[in-house]
């Protein structure tokens, strides 16, 4: 199997529900009806590349149940090959939303499957890997598996980029690998434990990075220097994978040649059509769409 970019990452079920104001402790509100959808950081940006037209594989791992079928169907109708997702007897990985008016909203993830991707699954992919022209590697599975993977691509002259979410702490070695580091800014300020220049990100290791600000757009740090990337004006919807949405379109552009600047402009296009629409791979824009709205968004 040949793909441009390969994904390792979490698949989810994403539970959602509505609120009007989340509730503090101990206190309990009355929110929307439950809405399921496919989800997962991994499985998330693996499609918006797919709708972005990348080749694109993901390495991570189901359940055998319904909320896996739920997500390999997601998945596969987008064009995502399958071929690297490992089935488990624990249960898919499930991740528990809630979404106020203005769009924000807060997360608890449960792994289940998530957590049998490792070294040896990742070993198992090496050819994939070593043959595509980026590999993007994002949190919510195991730590080791991901900076293997990372490894592998590096040894095999594959473009590394990581989307250090959930935040952790990486070894130099995977630091150093990346090209770039993607991180919004709580986990940039995590990283740089609270100073506020950005650009020492790049002291940490990697070769670039791309700190993505919400409605603010992203910035690009380079050894030459720092572009910003303003975001179109939108309304949002809701947030839900939107930095997914960014992701999973930065690494399409990569692997078809673009400098990481005009990445960055693509991916905060792709991002912004994705918070006008609520749910994460539903909201994602094929690339015809993101073309439609030049000058609009």
């Amino acid at each position: 199997m040949t793909v441009e970019v390969v994904v390792i990452g979490s698949a989810n079920a994403d539970v959602v529900v509505r609120v009007e104001r989340r509730p503090g402790a101990g206190e309990t509100v009355l929110g929307s009806d439950t809405v399921l959808a496919a989800g997962g950081k991994g499985a998330n940006a693996a499609v918006a590349a797919a709708k972005q037209e990348a080749q694109v594989a993901l390495l991570g791992a189901l359940g055998d149940d319904q909320h896996g079928e739920l997500l390999r169907g997601s998945m596969s109708g987008t064009g995502v090959r399958l071929d690297l997702v490992r089935t488990t007897d624990r249960p898919t990985g499930a991740a528990y939303i809630t979404v106020t008016p203005d769009g924000e909203n807060t997360i608890v993830v449960s792994p289940g499957a998530n957590s049998a991707v490792d070294v040896e699954q990742v070993e198992g992919a090496r050819e994939a890997i070593a043959g595509a022209k980026v590999l993007l590697a994002s949190l919510e599975v195991p730590l080791e598996a991901i900076e293997r993977a990372v490894a592998l691509a590096h040894e095999a002259g594959t473009r590394a980029v990581l989307n250090l979410s959930p935040v952790a702490e990486l070894s130099p070695q995977t630091l150093a690998a990346l090209d770039p580091l993607v991180v919004n800014e709580h986990e940039a300020q995590w990283l740089l434990d609270g100073e506020t220049d950005l650009r020492k990100l790049l002291d940490l290791g990697p070769r670039s990075a791309v700190v993505t600000l919400g409605s603010a757009g992203a910035l690009v740090i380079e050894r030459d220097g720092t572009t910003e990337v303003a975001s179109p004006k939108v309304t949002a919807v809701d947030t839900t994978g939107a930095g997914d949405a960014f992701a999973g379109a930065l690494v399409t552009q990569l692997a078809a040649g673009d400098d990481l600047v005009a990445a960055a402009r693509r991916a905060v296009r792709v991002a912004a059509v994705s918070v006008t629409r609520p749910g994460a791979q539903a909201s994602y824009p094929t690339r015809g769409e993101v073309d439609s709205t030049e000058g609009m968004v």
